[in-house]
């Protein structure tokens, strides 16, 4: 008999499922402390943060944290897999697209017009890994949010398993990592375009017995600029939010940051992501604008489990 407890986080909800009910209050503490320490290095929302100084030396190389040159590394990985079609050199065009603060604190309508300009581009960003320094150059400005909360997700829950023994499903908004042994017949995970209706109004259910899935949807973190409707899923290639051809995508892969890459670039590529996804070998589930659900390869029917 599982065991589950829900907090929110980072505008979102964090949910917490161990196999072991006695180790939930030991694991809820870890997954805590986790993303205390990720928020500190990653978040471009406060000065204080790590990434939030290495902004303000950009031009010089600066040594970093093992936490955010690992979580860098990652976003960078992300970028190469993905040919920049997932980028964290897109803070600019965040900014420009309206999100420059916590999303709560967005307004629904900004009457100022969106703009845009182009995305630097992934290479640009020098990092040395074993050195832990980082060259920024000038007028990049990085945004992580493609890749930190799956980054999150894996390592809270790798980390909870270690320190309690037990299997553990991490779930960060629509990131969803696990770790240790899955119960019979696997984590049960419900996929929709919201994760907080998700349980109740699923386009899908999947039974997870490793892994990650993630799902990047346009119908969340979305607002208006001037009356046009934008989301949070930038284009590099245009520095705009992508064109809305599936309003949701939901990728399962061997982690939750390869499988929240995989759906952010789905998202971005539009009609030619079904092509992309089936090369690749990923399970996927896009839900296209009008909500016609499009499995993917191996994508599981209702209650059959995901290796």
């Amino acid at each position: 008999m599982s065991a589950r407890t829900d907090f929110p986080v980072w505008g979102s909800t964090a949910t917490l499922v161990v196999a072991d009910p006695a180790r939930l209050r030991a694991a809820a503490a870890v997954l805590r402390a986790q993303l205390a320490e990720v928020e500190q290095a990653c978040s471009r929302f406060r000065p204080d943060t790590e990434i939030s100084v290495l902004h303000q030396h950009r031009g010089h190389a600066v040594a970093v944290s093992p936490l955010l040159a690992e979580a860098l590394g990652v976003a960078l990985r992300a970028a190469r897999l993905t040919r920049g079609l997932v980028d964290p050199t897109v803070g600019t065009a965040m900014v420009e697209q309206g999100y420059d603060r916590d999303f709560a604190d967005l307004p629904a309508d900004d009457p100022r017009p969106a703009t845009a300009s182009r995305v630097p581009g992934y290479h640009r960003v020098h990092l040395d890994e074993r050195a832990r320094r980082v060259l920024l150059p000038r007028g990049v400005r990085l945004d992580l949010g493609a890749t930190a909360k799956a980054f999150a997700a894996d390592r809270a829950a790798g980390a909870i398993a270690l320190r309690t023994g037990t299997g553990v499903l991490v779930g960060l908004g629509g990131d969803i990592a696990t770790a240790g042994p899955a119960p019979g017949g696997g984590w049960q995970v419900a996929v929709g375009d919201d994760h907080r209706t998700a349980e109740h109004e699923p386009v899908s259910r999947i039974g997870l017995s490793a892994g990650g899935v993630a799902t990047s949807s346009t119908t969340q973190r979305a607002w208006r600029r001037a009356g046009h409707p934008v989301h949070h899923v930038i284009d590099p290639r245009t520095g705009r939010s992508a064109e809305v051809v599936w309003r949701t995508a939901a990728v399962h892969a061997k982690s939750c940051v390869d499988a929240n890459t995989a759906a952010t670039a789905a998202i971005v590529l539009g009609a030619d992501a079904p092509a992309w996804l089936a090369e690749r070998n990923l399970p996927a589930l896009l839900v296209a604008a009008d909500g016609t659900p499009r499995p993917v390869g191996s994508w599981p029917a209702a209650g059959q489990a995901v290796a």
